[in-house]
């Protein structure tokens, strides 16, 4: 979260921001919208710049970037819309308690010290103050200097809390060079049987090309399940194998 220039104008201090947020799949989806419309309209209403980063990870950078009205504008459209998703999903459903809207901010971890405040005292009073729940990790992303910052909670509080967020972010800029965190992109399904490795291909397994065995040939899954240990490596990949299991 950077502030990219600053101006002061007859309104108080015009700033022009850039946040980054951390998404699931499902969630990039919903706000991309069917063929771009959700995504184009977020844009075009809040006047900010919403880039979604590219690639086949179950993770992805969105990163949004204007004046600090046109972001405050982005983030309450997002959170309305997750709103909705949530609503939507629970008119079949038989859970009564309806779950908070959550966003991840991903933030320079130089920043976050003053996020927390001295004994927490800043993030406590974020908290009392807009009703949001404010979570800051503990350790840094993978291969990055940055944390990730979770805020849950209504639509509105949201948007209090990442108004005060900024208001911190601006006051203590980062220190140093940030490495950006970059989610990697899913890796294949791997199990283990017999001491060969194999990667997960449809309804076969295949001899991993890492491990140097030429002559196996694909193997049937229903012929491996009684000798697998395996190792699951996202929640995709928990998906991908239960479905197998049950099918």
């Amino acid at each position: 979260m950077n502030p990219k220039d600053s101006k002061v104008s007859e309104g108080g201090l015009n700033v022009t921001l850039t946040i980054r947020l951390l998404m699931h799949g499902k969630e990039v989806g919903s706000i991309i919208g069917k063929k771009g419309e959700t995504v184009k309209k977020m844009r075009e209403e809040s006047g900010a710049r919403i880039n979604i980063s590219e690639g086949s990870c179950p993770e992805r950078i969105v990163t949004i970037t204007g004046p600090t009205d046109a972001i405050f504008k982005a983030f309450s459209m997002i959170a309305l819309k997750f709103e909705e998703d949530i609503n939507a999903s629970m008119t079949n459903s038989t859970v009564t308690s309806k779950p908070p809207v959550t966003l991840r901010l991903v933030v320079p971890a130089s920043q976050c010290g003053s996020l927390i405040g001295k004994g927490g005292s800043k993030i406590k009073e974020i908290r009392e103050s807009t009703g949001a729940q404010v979570q800051v990790a503990g350790d840094m992303l993978p291969n990055s200097t940055e944390r990730a910052v979770t805020i849950s909670g209504t639509p509105d509080a949201i948007i209090q809390c990442v108004k005060q967020i900024c208001v911190v972010m601006l006051e203590s800029p980062p220190k140093g060079a940030t490495i950006p965190y970059r989610p990697k992109p899913a890796s294949a399904p791997i199990i283990f049987a017999g001491g060969q490795a194999f990667t997960i291909q449809g309804q076969y397994a295949i001899p991993h090309p890492d491990d140097w065995m030429p002559l196996l040939q694909p193997v049937p899954m229903n012929l491996l399940f009684p000798m697998i240990i395996y190792f699951l490596k996202s929640e995709c990949l928990g998906d991908a194998m239960q479905s197998m299991v049950h099918a």
